[in-house]
C-alpha cells in the first residue's frame, strides 16, 4: 500500500520517501529494482516466521487434508494484506530466497519480456519451487496491478484490489476470508488502522491470528487497540528488532531518527546506522495469547 508523501518545509525533515509509482505498474519489475538498491529486506525476515506460526495459527500438516474437516469449515488461508505483487506468498510457499527474487526480476532475461511473458515464465518458475507444504494464500491491496500480477503468476489463491479504510470489504473478500488463520503484514501497518481489521474480524466465531512487521517510526496502537475491543491480545517481540532498508537520504534519515527517539526508543545501532527497523507484533485470541506467551511460540517455531 501507498500513502502520501508530507509536504517538505526547510525546518521539518520529510517522512518517508514515496514509492507509489512501483505498485501501479503492470508488473514487479521495477518494485525489484527501486527497493532492491535500497536494501529492502522485511519479507525475508518475514519468511522464516510466518512459516512456523502456521502450525500454532491452526493450519494442518502437510499430510493431512487441507480443504476442511469433519466439521465443515472452509479451507484454513493467510490474508496478506498489503500484498502488492504477492512476495510474501512467494516466499512462503516456495523454495526461494528474496535475494533469488531480486536476482530474478533484475536479470537480463527479465528485462527482455513483455509482462505477459514475464507471467507465463513466473508461473513455471514458482511450479518448479512449489513447496509440499505450500498454504493458500489471499492477497489484499489497494494496488490493483499489483494483485492482477499476483494472480495471474500463480502466486496469489485469490486477491483483492480494495481500500478497507474508505469502504467495506465486497461480499466477495468477505466470503473469501472465512478461512483466514493468520493475518500476515510487511510493509503496510504504517497505512493502516484498525478499521480495514475489524471490517474483516467482526462477527468472526474464530479469530485469525495477526502477525505484523511494523516500522519503529509509527504507532500500532491503534490496531491493537482495535483488536482487544474483538477479545484479542497484542505481544511485542521486544527480543530484537529487523532491518527494513537503507534510507534514501539523510532527510529520510533525520525524520525517522526524530520519530523513533519521539516514540521513547533508542535509535543507536539502528536507524542511526542507516536503516528503517521493524519490530514484529503478534494478535492473537486473549485465550490463545495466555496459553502461550510469544516467546515460546517463536522459540518453538
Amino acid at each position: 500500500m501507498t500513502t502520501d508523501r508530507n509536504q517538505r518545509t526547510s525546518d521539518t525533515p520529510t517522512r518517508m520517501t514515496r514509492f507509489d509509482d512501483i505498485y501501479s505498474r503492470p508488473d514487479p519489475r521495477s518494485y525489484f529494482g527501486a527497493l532492491g538498491a535500497l536494501g529492502y529486506q522485511t519479507p525475508h525476515h518475514a519468511q522464516s516466521v510466518f512459516r512456523s506460526l502456521l502450525p500454532p495459527a491452526g493450519f494442518p500438516e502437510a499430510s493431512e487434508h487441507p480443504t476442511g474437516g469433519q466439521d465443515d469449515r472452509p479451507p484454513a488461508t493467510v490474508l496478506d494484506i498489503c500484498c502488492s505483487y504477492g512476495i510474501n506468498a512467494a516466499l512462503l510457499n516456495h523454495h526461494v530466497t528474496l535475494r533469488e527474487l531480486y536476482d530474478h526480476y533484475t536479470s537480463p532475461q527479465a528485462a527482455r519480456l513483455t509482462t505477459a511473458e514475464l507471467i507465463e515464465w513466473d508461473r513455471t518458475y514458482y511450479a518448479q519451487r512449489r513447496r509440499p507444504d505450500a498454504v493458500p494464500v489471499i492477497g489484499l491491496d489497494i494496488a490493483a496491478p499489483a494483485v492482477a500480477y499476483g494472480r495471474a503468476a500463480g502466486l496469489l489463491d485469490d486477491g483483492y484490489a480494495e481500500d478497507l479504510e474508505t469502504a467495506s470489504p465486497s461480499p466477495a473478500l468477505y466470503r473469501a476470508t472465512r478461512g483466514t488463520r493468520l493475518i500476515t503484514v510487511t510493509g503496510g501497518a504504517s497505512f493502516l488502522s484498525a478499521r480495514t481489521f475489524r471490517l474483516l474480524l467482526e462477527g468472526r466465531r474464530e479469530k485469525p491470528w495477526v502477525a505484523a512487521f511494523v516500522l519503529r517510526t509509527g504507532s500500532y496502537r491503534d490496531i491493537a487497540d482495535g483488536l482487544a475491543l474483538l477479545g484479542m491480545t497484542t505481544e511485542k517481540d521486544a527480543s530484537r528488532t529487523y532491518p527494513q532498508r537503507r534510507f534514501t537520504d539523510a532527510d529520510e534519515q533525520l525524520y525517522a531518527i526524530t520519530a523513533v527517539s519521539a516514540a521513547g526508543d533508542d535509535p543507536h545501532g539502528k536507524e542511526a546506522d542507516g536503516h528503517f527497523h521493524t519490530a514484529l507484533h503478534l494478535t492473537r485470541p486473549a485465550a490463545q495469547a495466555a496459553a502461550r506467551p510469544l516467546h515460546t511460540v517463536l522459540q518453538d517455531g
